[in-house]
């Protein structure tokens, strides 16, 4: 093997910490899965180190929550998606305050301190029904934090409504909502944003949305769904979108990747495994040196994968997913409860905590 002293200094500049450029993540994309994941997590342990008055580096974080959609209609027909349904459909639907009341009741029994509420891009629901809805949940449970709307459909609002992002978001806020999730993030590169989602939210309308919340107060965490029609170029684009935003704002929490699940799906695209899902999630705690915290997504790659993930930049769990209904609509059902997520957590060594969707610890 010939000697590379140029790689030599690539892979000293990630294990002190120093940010890399694009092409040097397509570089270390390359390396064997294992010295890469060694990199993400020492990368992991830098970001840590001061967290949680110094023991950042001994906990993993969970947080108990309960995916809500409110509605499965949705106008703009994904490729990758099998839950949207037209209004006509004999299984669309769209939530009444009496059902999401029994939602949150049994999230709070089972220890729920949050909602992570999300729908399609329903075409008729009016500004007012949005407000009463998150008044209604505010109201009757005001120690539940409401994690809702993804980008996408806040562009869809600002169109439907014809309003200023701005005026729309501040009104969600002042009706109850918390925090805004980052779903439709896919893959923010409008080449592939095209292909796979032609009616959705381009690039820089998803992340206007995330410069606004931010600039109003509003935490967020940023997504990479991955694994169909982009290339490994594309992806590490996606990382550079979300960094040159943090860099601005500070306001991404986190951030989630996940592999494209292609089961009922309109989207021809070969799917990818396990390994080229910790290969991204390495690469992504050390291209996003200024994001604090990577979820690892067992929702999609099932309890092993997401324990192993913890070992490959991963600092939190994610939801233990009372209810899920888009993946799982697609084929994938893995489940978890509060005790298992503690022993996948405790099994490598670290102390599991649970936190809020600030990532302060609850226990």
């Amino acid at each position: 093997m010939i000697y590379d002293a140029s790689l030599d200094e690539l892979l000293q500049q990630v294990w002190d910490g120093k940010r890399i450029n694009p092409a040097e993540a397509l570089r270390l994309y390359h390396l064997p899965l294992e010295e890469l994941g060694a990199l993400a997590d020492r990368r992991r342990q830098l970001t840590k180190a001061d967290a949680y008055n110094g023991r950042g580096n001994e906990i993993v974080t969970y947080i108990v929550d309960r995916n809500v959609n409110y509605t499965n209609v949705c106008n703009v027909y994904c490729k990758f998606c099998a839950f949207y349904r037209v209004e006509a459909d004999d299984d669309a639907y769209v939530i009444t305050h009496a059902e999401m009341d029994k939602k949150i009741e049994e999230t709070i029994a089972l220890g729920g301190t949050q909602i992570l509420m999300q729908g399609g891009h329903h075409p008729k629901l009016s500004l007012q029904w949005y407000l009463d809805l998150l008044s209604h949940i505010k109201g009757k449970f005001p120690q539940i934090n409401i994690h809702g709307f993804s980008p996408s459909e806040f562009i869809h609002f600002r169109e439907v409504f014809n309003l200023p992002l701005e005026e729309i978001i501040s009104q969600f806020v002042k009706a109850g909502l918390g925090s805004i999730p980052g779903g439709g993030g896919e893959i923010l590169v409008d080449r592939v944003r095209k292909r796979i989602s032609p009616l959705k939210a381009m690039s820089e309308d998803w992340m206007s949305v995330m410069d606004v919340a931010h600039r109003l107060g509003l935490a967020s965490t940023a997504t990479m769904m991955f694994g169909h029609v982009e290339t490994v170029a594309e992806r590490i684009e996606h990382l550079e979108v979300v960094r040159t935003q943090q860099d601005k704002t500070k306001g991404f929490t986190a951030f989630i990747a996940w592999t494209f699940q292609a089961e009922h799906t309109k989207l021809k695209a070969p799917t990818v495994g396990a390994h080229e899902y910790l290969r991204t999630q390495a690469l992504s705690r050390i291209y996003l040196d200024n994001v604090p915290n990577i979820q690892s997504s067992w929702v999609t790659q099932g309890q092993e994968i997401g324990q192993i993930a913890l070992k490959y930049g991963a600092n939190d769990l994610g939801s233990i997913m009372i209810e899920e209904n888009v993946v799982s609509q697609a084929g994938t059902t893995f489940s978890m409860g509060v005790a298992d997520m503690q022993r996948l957590i405790r099994d490598l060594g670290y102390e599991p905590h649970q936190r809020d969707n600030w990532y302060q610890l609850l226990n």
